[in-house]
């Protein structure tokens, strides 16, 4: 497998464009406006478009698929809660995320829960592929796909050896279903910063690889 399509993850071209602070669609802000009223109904629609998001997000955070259906809970249940304090002065997408973050460290803080974590995940979802393959450009070759699972389970160690903010900032953007503003706004640091940690990763991952003799 090519190190350059491998670590092909998150340069922008998979990322969503973020939405305008504050400019949630006309449909989805009257959604808000309802369930803030107290219309259930209108809460359950927002819940499930955000529903995949947040699990993602969650996801990356803890890699356990069991954990991140549990936070995504907690964070709708809290979401709920803080429902009439939202002003807009965020896209409420990105105010939800925040929130999902939060709660996903929450449940990592446990440092024997994190141990077990990262000696047990399997990087998978119940829908979708491998984060770690979704890192690769979109455009691979059959070669590429057929690549070895010993490869894979090298990359997947590397990652989690990473830095804990370069590995957290890495899954998010390769996961393809956030922007950089938004990644941002999770981890509450500058949009430069979520760059440069993208790009820092991808350079010792990199490197890692071609030290042990895997190129391109």
């Amino acid at each position: 497998m090519s190190v350059a399509l491998t670590l092909q993850a998150a340069e922008g071209t998979v990322l969503p464009t973020a939405p305008v602070p504050g400019a949630d669609a006309p449909a989805e802000a009257a959604l808000i406006r309802r369930a803030q009223a107290g219309d259930d109904e209108a809460f359950a629609q927002l819940v499930e478009q955000h529903r995949r998001a947040v699990y993602r997000a969650a996801y990356a955070a803890l890699g356990s698929m069991a954990e991140a259906d549990d936070a995504a809970q907690e964070t709708f249940v809290a979401v709920h809660r803080k429902l009439g304090g939202f002003r807009g002065e965020a896209a409420f997408r990105t105010w939800v995320l925040s929130i999902a973050w939060r709660k996903a460290l929450d449940r990592r803080r446990s440092l024997r829960r994190w141990l077990r974590l990262s000696a047990a995940q399997d990087w998978r979802s119940d829908d979708e592929a491998d984060p770690l393959e979704r890192a690769a450009s979109p455009a691979v070759s059959q070669e590429d796909q057929a690549a070895t699972r010993e490869l894979r389970l090298l990359l997947r160690r590397l990652i989690l050896r990473l830095p804990r903010k370069h590995r957290d900032t890495l899954l998010l953007a390769a996961s393809g279903e956030y922007s950089y503003e938004q990644i941002a706004a999770m981890l509450r640091v500058p949009t430069g910063t979520v760059k440069w940690r993208v790009s820092e990763a991808r350079r010792l991952l990199k490197a890692k690889l071609t030290a042990l003799g895997v190129r391109e």
